[in-house]
């Protein structure tokens, strides 16, 4: 078994009831910046941002409006940090033509010297597609050609060529190219055409929040459909985990919450690496971003040594 890597959404950035911790909700940009520098020093492999471009009324309430756009939250973060990569979760790529999409993250995949991780995934908000003029019925079979079409746009031609049903494009230059020779692309979501998709398509996979229980099964079938296709490469599988903190809280931190001294909430977490994971999405809970920071130094310095 192979160490687990360790990475986090941000907070701030997007501000869900689902997720979101009450102290988000006065917070801005200096908080940003003090959780990426100790994600930068504490060890952790990527910070990551979501992407929704307008909420409709009928879903603020349960999802709030705020969401930084992914490019330029972590665009300024780059220069904040020196080693941590920065990874998309998720871009909604279909939404935006992927000449415009390569732009944005091959500039920033060149001014961070090469830390992108572009993660993409098919979106949900059907009032998003419905305004920018994309299908949001047929948003599925979007990704699947901006995809094969990012590869190309994000490869190493300074006049990339792809020639699809939706998109048809040669001739057009983009520089600066990126720094990476190839952007690793990770696919998000655990519908059976997501998961598809990730095996198919995808460097990496990035669940939408599924269980311990249901995470083998997955992951065997990943396997299974990149065998039978004759792909070889090798595809970085990661979890969302439960959210957790470090020692025993003086607080109600909720019941789903992993908790206890550094060895066994490593003991814990390491049967995510006995499953075939190799990466993890860790959240933690807390009551200010002082809180958070800690628990985040805490974690890297005395959990993740046993993972």
């Amino acid at each position: 078994m192979t160490a687990l890597s360790y990475g986090i959404q941000l907070p701030v950035q997007s501000q869900s009831t689902m997720y979101a911790e009450p102290w988000e909700a006065a917070a801005g940009p200096e908080d940003l910046l003090a959780v990426a520098r100790t994600a930068d020093r504490a060890g952790f492999d990527y910070i990551a941002s979501c992407d929704h471009v307008a909420i409709p009324r009928r879903l603020a309430p349960a999802m709030s409006t705020v969401w930084y756009d992914p490019v330029a939250t972590l665009a300024f973060l780059a220069a904040a940090t020196e080693r941590v990569r920065l990874l998309s979760h998720v871009a909604v790529v279909g939404l935006r033509h992927p000449l415009l999409t390569a732009k944005q993250y091959a500039t920033l995949d060149h001014l961070s010297a090469g830390r992108l991780i572009l993660g993409v995934g098919a979106g949900h908000v059907r009032e998003e597609f419905e305004v920018l003029g994309v299908d949001f019925e047929r948003r599925g079979a979007v990704l699947d050609e901006t995809v094969d079409a990012l590869r190309a746009a994000l490869g190493a031609e300074e006049f990339p060529e792809h020639h699809g049903k939706r998109y048809d494009f040669e001739g057009l230059g983009q520089r600066p190219r990126p720094a990476q020779d190839r952007v690793p692309l990770w696919v998000g979501g655990s519908s059976p055409a997501a998961v598809r998709r990730a095996a198919l398509k995808g460097d990496g996979w990035l669940p939408q929040g599924d269980p311990r229980d249901r995470l083998p099964g997955q992951i065997a079938r990943l396997g299974r459909l990149r065998a039978e296709a004759g792909i070889e490469d090798p595809l970085t599988v990661g979890a969302i985990t439960e959210p957790l903190y470090v020692g025993t809280p003086s607080w109600d931190v909720g019941r789903r919450t992993l908790t206890g001294p550094p060895d066994r909430l490593a003991e814990s977490l390491r049967a995510y690496g006995a499953m075939g994971v190799h990466q993890i999405q860790v959240r933690f809970r807390c009551r200010s971003r002082g809180e958070l920071t800690d628990q985040m130094a805490a974690f890297g310095a005395e959990v993740a040594p046993d993972l």
